[in-house]
């Protein structure tokens, strides 16, 4: 991009940085705290992995500007707690099996579960049911009526994780058109560096897989960019998810996929709303929310409290949070003999638990403190076994998976990590849900699975030599 192209995005980015919030995703930042123009020597100063020259094109400069990141996981079990907190019913390992509708055949007012652990069967009442299931949102629908008209449109989305040294701490890169056209990033994520993604039509599956070829494509676009040998050696972990794109059903024009969401029903007591993304999921819930009171004329009591409703663990948090974790516990780690020895609540290990689980943060040192359970989990990462114990107990972490996916994301950021921490896992939810032996190898096996489709460089098939240097 010639660099006075470049300018003119910088300026752009200065101007809204100055109406919008900007939570650090930058660091040293050239010039200007909402970010600009950096020029070539500036640009490797602040991301030292920056090549300067690659093949037949020279750096003239970049685009410094700021963004947010969440953990994804750890939001999503907070919503779910939060809500517990405030009246919901929550329940997981629950499948809709068929929806239930009235007399006459009219309207939906309800639906049949089955609990996936036990295999019992129950049916569940309401004036109002909201299909939010994503990417399955279809085969909701079509339990209502099997002839409605498709709304997902489904897109994979591959990503790998990297060694930290890749980005460094608090800076990203993204080009928005490689040579080929696509949008590439690499940013800092969880102590590691994740690159995608991809971008391409797909099957709607429970577990969806990155093919190698989607791999390669990632580690060719940031190998352009880097002046650190890349290597398929270096990739910890490969994942693919599905985009849920929309179509609103009701459009005149049926061709018109869109990222944002889509409120729609298309049964009378059925609300559906897919597409979306996190950075607006609480607007899609009150629009949600809004058509179920149309739907089922409810008379709520009060408005929308979603502006001043924090996720649990959320009020009294502040960026320094961690440091009474590390000042007022010790992580008492059990070693192979059984003596129980102390250990210090390190600045690592007392951001995770912060960052991670807000203000509850001290429950889970409480118990790494108090119940022996304050060793890590896997070299090189913050997770405790103590997170395994205060999961099952307060998280509904009803599985080795769901802790090593869903809770924390170790399977995301080191497959083989993972898989090495997989036996203390079990033998700490054995004992919080009394599984017998028969169980616990299940739940091994499941686990070794599972990890199967993280693709990292340890359990993938090389199709080719372009990213294998040792």
């Amino acid at each position: 991009m010639a660099t006075w192209r470049l300018r003119r995005a910088a300026a752009a980015i200065a101007a809204s940085s100055a109406v919008c919030h900007n939570h650090g995703a930058g660091a040293r930042a050239p010039r200007s705290p909402n970010g600009g123009y950096a020029t070539d020597d500036e640009s490797v100063e602040l991301f030292p992995t920056l090549a300067k020259n690659s093949h037949d094109r020279s750096l003239r400069g970049t685009v410094v500007y700021y963004d947010g990141q969440m953990n994804d996981s750890r939001l999503n079990v907070g919503l779910a707690c939060t809500a517990a907190v405030v009246g919901a019913a929550i329940l997981n390992y629950a499948e809709v099996v068929s929806l239930i509708k009235d007399e006459s055949g009219e309207r939906i007012i309800g639906a049949r579960i089955r609990d996936t652990l036990s295999g019992k069967e129950f049916d569940a009442f309401a004036k109002v049911v909201v299909n939010a299931a994503g990417p399955f949102c279809d085969s909701v629908r079509k339990m209502a009526n099997n002839d409605v008209v498709p709304m997902i449109s489904p897109s994979s989305g591959v990503h790998i994780v990297l060694p930290d040294y890749y980005s460094p701490d608090g800076m990203g890169l993204i080009v928005p058109k490689t040579k080929d056209g696509r949008v590439v990033f690499m940013l800092p994520w969880l102590g590691r560096t994740v690159a995608g993604t991809t971008d391409s039509s797909t099957a709607i599956t429970m577990l969806p897989e990155p093919h190698e070829d989607e791999i390669q494509f990632i580690l060719d676009a940031i190998c352009d960019y880097l002046n650190v040998q890349v290597r398929r050696s270096d990739v910890l972990s490969a994942w693919s998810g599905i985009r849920p794109l929309a179509m609103d059903p009701s459009a005149k024009n049926t061709e018109s996929i869109s990222r944002d969401h889509v409120v729609f029903e298309d049964y009378p007591g059925l609300i559906t709303i897919t597409g979306g993304k996190w950075t607006t999921y609480r607007s899609m819930a009150e629009d949600a929310v809004n058509a179920a009171i149309r739907s089922g004329n409810l008379k709520p009591a009060n408005g929308c409290v979603t502006d001043h409703l924090h996720i649990l663990g959320g009020y009294g948090w502040d960026p320094a949070s961690f440091t009474v974790l590390a000042q007022n516990y010790k992580r008492m780690k059990r070693t192979y003999g059984g003596k129980i020895i102390p250990g210090a609540m390190d600045s690592a290990v007392s951001k995770h638990l912060s960052h991670a689980y807000g203000t509850l943060a001290t429950q889970v040192a409480s118990i790494a403190q108090n119940e022996g359970l304050g060793k890590r989990l896997a070299h090189g990462y913050p997770f405790l076994e103590a997170e395994v114990a205060y999961c099952a107990r307060h998280e509904y972490c009803e599985s080795a998976v769901d802790f090593i996916a869903r809770r924390c994301r170790l399977a995301f950021l080191d497959t083989d990590a993972a898989g090495r921490a997989l036996p203390r896992i079990i033998e700490i939810l054995a004992l919080e849900r009394k599984w017998d032996k028969a169980r616990q190898k299940l739940e091994l096996q499941k686990g070794k699975d599972f990890l199967e489709t993280f693709k990292s460089s340890k359990n993938a098939q090389f199709r080719d030599g372009k990213h294998n240097g040792q």
